[in-house]
């Protein structure tokens, strides 16, 4: 259910794209709604008849002269007024069937919008480039997703309904109520633009706090997040304290916030509580006036009433309503901001052949600070790539630009002749097999994690295992390939993690394999079995191994070094040592016994 990329939505736009597939229902709330309104406007109207017309001695309105006859004429109810309350009854029981109607559409359509919302936004997520992630904070995407997405769907399925029904109860009252007085309805609804100006400046007012609040509700989630996922961390630095106190200070200040907007509600609502009581008060001495005056009939100023507390209970709603439409209104435009976040174009997964090439590739993350520079190799076809190179050097950053989830700053990477700029993600996901250092382990079986990359047998995901170097410690879990792993794989090694996460890219069984530094939790003899294994297994597809291990990459076909961004060297292992130069200074450093040790050597 992924969007156009190239469309842009404002709030409103992004509530009319998420609403499609409940209008229909929706459109059925309000037809509902519209009946029992009406329904409700008859009841006041029966009262009154009966007041001046049954109970007292007005002449019968023409409204009700054909109904009459069927009772057996102004006689025939004087004598059963019984029959009145029968009607009465009657025009509740359509109400309630059109208000079962109301809730249980109202249900669906809400139901069916939040569905919408939930798989737009996670396939929408799915498709953005790594660059915008890495900018946005986890807690905060999520607090998005589901506060903010719950918060638009009780406005859409309860306020916003509700706005329909007031505006149907607000027509249906003021006609009603001219048709009683014209003065006394001039006088009541000239307490509406009132009512709706005070609540406009409420707004405008709570408008800024709301998103404040919704901001700080994010860093409160992402602080939570964090330190749920890293427990581990904050207990073996004994950072129990430091990270309550933290969370405990973020708590407080958003709390804060929170507590001066209810202040600011409270003032509000009992004010705005304050002028419809004096509203009313007006309306029945003001009414009262009239009827002494003989200006209206007493069943009419009871129906009057009657309509002017149905006109004002949904006026001061009105106005609560569009209070609370800033907070759904932050709520839309952080999502709407999601929507917006351009989309990788992944088109039709298709075949990948032939040589890697970074030509002149220049990239940096921030601007005006570069993390590579001027990098120009090739790796041939079916040969192995070792990149070697120290912290911060741009080695992880090669992969990045490889698999297409950076693009270059400059120069290009190419494959098979072609621009990975140029080719669709589906395909270079489909063709790359990329092991990251820290291969993410869900919270799943060890064969579920194993399979997550492609569709395999048990003994497809059993053979993977062995080529990584973790089939034995799998069996000897209690539940073997069964057992469940903790959130990000707690309860394994970092070892145990990596090599998983390896015989989840070898299943895949792609033409192009890369490693970055994805063997550096692994000791050297599980090391070269691991890399034995791919060379025998995984003939004829193109390797990159990056490490900061000489011993990793010495039996590749080609190495370079990499040195403050730039290539410093490239060469066979046999050329590189004999230059003297980076890599051999790497090498006797890593393969040198201490001074202490050379003698008992």
């Amino acid at each position: 259910m992924a969007q156009n990329v190239d469309r842009r939505f404002s709030k409103a736009g992004a509530l009319g794209y998420l609403l499609k597939g409940s209008y229909a229902m929706f459109a059925a709330v309000v037809a509902a709604s519209i009946a029992i309104t009406f329904f409700n406007m008859l009841v006041p109207e029966v009262i009154s008849f009966a007041i001046d017309s049954v109970i007292g001695d007005k002449p019968v309105p023409a409204t009700f002269a054909g109904i009459i006859s069927l009772f057996g004429g102004i006689d025939g109810l004087k004598a059963n007024m019984w029959s009145l309350a029968v009607l009465v009854a009657a025009l509740a029981l359509l109400t309630a069937a059109f208000n079962f109607i109301r809730v249980y559409f109202n249900a669906r359509a809400n139901q069916t919008f939040m569905r919408r919302t939930r798989n737009t936004l996670f396939s929408h997520l799915q498709r953005l480039p790594l660059g915008w992630h890495i900018k946005h904070r986890t807690g905060d995407l999520i607090q998005r997703c589901t506060s903010d997405a719950d918060t638009i769907s009780n406005f859409v399925a309860g306020q916003l309904i509700t706005l329909f029904r007031i505006i149907i109860l607000i027509v249906f009252s003021l006609v009603f109520m001219f048709m009683k007085n014209l003065k006394l309805a001039l006088i009541a609804s000239a307490f509406i633009p009132i009512f709706i100006g005070y609540s406009l400046a409420f707004y405008s007012h709570a408008r800024k706090s709301f998103k404040k609040c919704d901001e700080e509700e994010g860093v409160l989630s992402a602080i939570a997040q964090e330190n749920f996922t890293g427990v581990r961390v904050v207990r073996a630095f004994g950072r129990e304290k430091y990270e309550r106190d933290k969370f405990e200070t973020q708590n407080v200040y958003y709390t804060g916030l929170w507590v001066k907007i209810e202040k600011f509600l409270a003032l509000f609502w009992s004010s705005n509580d304050f002028l419809a009581l004096m509203q009313g008060l007006l309306i029945i001495a003001l009414g009262t006036v009239f009827c002494v005056n003989g200006e209206m009939t007493e069943g009419d100023l009871v129906a009057f009433v009657s309509y002017n507390t149905m006109l004002m209970g949904p006026v001061r709603q009105l106005g609560r309503i569009i209070s609370n439409m800033s907070k759904a209104g932050v709520s839309l435009g952080r999502i709407a901001e999601i929507l917006n976040a351009e989309e990788e174009s992944y088109g039709q997964a298709g075949a990948l052949s032939g040589a890697i090439e970074f030509r002149e590739v220049g990239f940096e993350y921030e601007e005006g600070k570069p993390v590579l520079n001027n990098v120009s190799f090739t790796v041939e076809e079916g040969t192995t790539l070792g990149v070697l190179g120290g912290t911060g050097s741009g080695k992880s950053t090669l992969t990045y630009l490889l698999d297409g989830l950076y693009p270059a700053t400059r120069g290009g990477v190419y494959i098979g002749g072609r621009n990975v700029n140029d080719i669709p993600p589906a395909t270079l996901r489909n063709n790359i097999g990329l092991m990251l250092q820290e291969g993410y382990i869900y919270s799943r079986t060890v064969g579920e994690n194993i399979a997550l990359a492609a569709d395999g047998s048990q003994a497809d995901i059993e053979q993977a295992a062995r080529r990584a170097c973790v089939h034995s410690d799998i069996s000897g879990f209690a539940a073997g390939y069964d057992t469940v792993v903790g959130e990000r794989g707690v309860t394994l090694s970092g070892g145990q993690k990596q090599r998983v996460a390896i015989a989840r890219t070898i299943m895949r069984k792609t033409p192009y394999l890369v490693f970055d530094d994805s063997l550096s939790a692994v000791d050297s003899e599980t090391d070269a079995r691991i890399r034995a294994n791919l060379k025998e297994n995984n003939r004829g597809a193109t390797v990159v191994i990056i490490s900061h291990r000489v011993a990793t990459v010495m039996h590749a076909d080609k190495i370079i070094v990499l040195d403050g961004g730039r290539v410093a060297e490239h060469g066979t292992s046999a050329e590189l040592l004999a230059k003297d130069g980076l890599f051999k200074k790497i090498y006797d450093m890593q393969t040198a016994l201490p001074e202490e040790l050379k003698g008992e050597a």
